[in-house]
């Protein structure tokens, strides 16, 4: 199919975007690596009368790093991610992450804001900012204003966003050097959406128990999720088969996916039980458990 007629502004700044959106409403789209956008034009799913491509607008690409934490520009690629010299010891969470995202030609493309903004519920950037506690970063008509990740994301492309507001920034918290962390996800064909997804980070104390669990998930409900039950069940812990196994359970038992095309629900929920084994053990160091093999 062919996308419905629209036309098109590639506006230089900030104010010139928002200028825009606040004019045309609901019906103008923001566009910039446009690897989910395009599809939905050509399908006719989105019909906006106006595109605002944002590729152009200066010093959206930026990737920095300090002690306050990792911030990323709407802008920056997923290519930019991995390619990034220090980001694989500063957020190594965030670069595993990345690397399972689609495929090459789409990681070259595919942007930090538009996954954001687009909230599809298996996508692995919102799975991974609800799991790090991440803010981000967005301006409209009336000014900037910060959203908490786990306030951002509302129901499946549904997003906190007011409709004159562009995604301009992402900032993720100071990583600990000796944390713990991994991400897992299985999909049908390598490159397609998640049919779950497990992210997920703890620290160690000195009697090498676990403290300050995060455990996010992506593909099981209409949002990422954080697994509370399963982290209060590895919290002071020494992560072994026994914590794992309660932890699997747990998360299992805290969602009720629906079922679709892809999977039936339940389908779904023991499969996140399984990768939230594989991600525990790996993450702990130990060999995969029999049951997640």
């Amino acid at each position: 199919m062919k996308p419905a007629p629209f036309d098109y502004a590639r506006p230089s700044t900030l104010s010139e975007a928002i200028a825009l959106l606040a004019r045309h409403g609901d019906e103008a789209k923001v566009i910039a690596g446009g690897q989910s956008l395009m599809p939905m034009l050509a399908f006719r799913v989105a019909a906006p009368r106006l595109l605002v491509d944002i590729a152009r607008i200066p010093g959206l690409d930026r990737i920095a790093i300090s002690d306050s934490g990792v911030s990323l520009g709407a802008l920056v690629r997923w290519r930019d991610i991995e390619r990034h010299p220090q980001l694989a010891a500063a957020h190594p969470l965030l670069v595993a992450a990345v690397r399972e995202i689609a495929h090459y030609q789409i990681r070259n493309r595919g942007t930090v804001g538009g996954s954001l903004a687009h909230a599809d519920p298996a996508a692995e950037m919102p799975g991974v900012v609800v799991a790090c506690d991440a803010d981000i970063l967005v301006i409209g008509s009336r000014g900037r204003r910060t959203i908490a990740a786990r306030d951002f994301f509302l129901g499946p492309l549904s997003t906190a966003l007011e409709i004159d507001e562009l995604v301009v920034e992402v900032r993720l918290p100071p990583w600990k050097p000796e944390r713990r962390h991994a991400f897992e996800e299985f999909a049908r064909r390598r490159g397609d959406f998640a049919l779950a997804g497990v992210a997920l980070h703890y620290d160690l104390d000195a009697d090498d128990r676990a403290f300050d669990p995060h455990i996010g998930a992506i593909g099981v409900a209409d949002r990422p999720l954080r697994l509370h039950e399963a982290e209060a069940l590895i919290a002071g812990r020494v992560i072994d088969e026994g914590a794992i196994r309660d932890a699997a359970a747990a998360a299992s038992a805290s969602v009720d996916p629906a079922d679709d095309i892809h999977a039936p629900g339940h389908y779904r929920r023991a499969l996140l039980g399984v990768l939230l084994e594989r991600a525990l053990a790996r993450a702990a160091g130990l060999k995969t458990l029999e049951s997640a093999a």
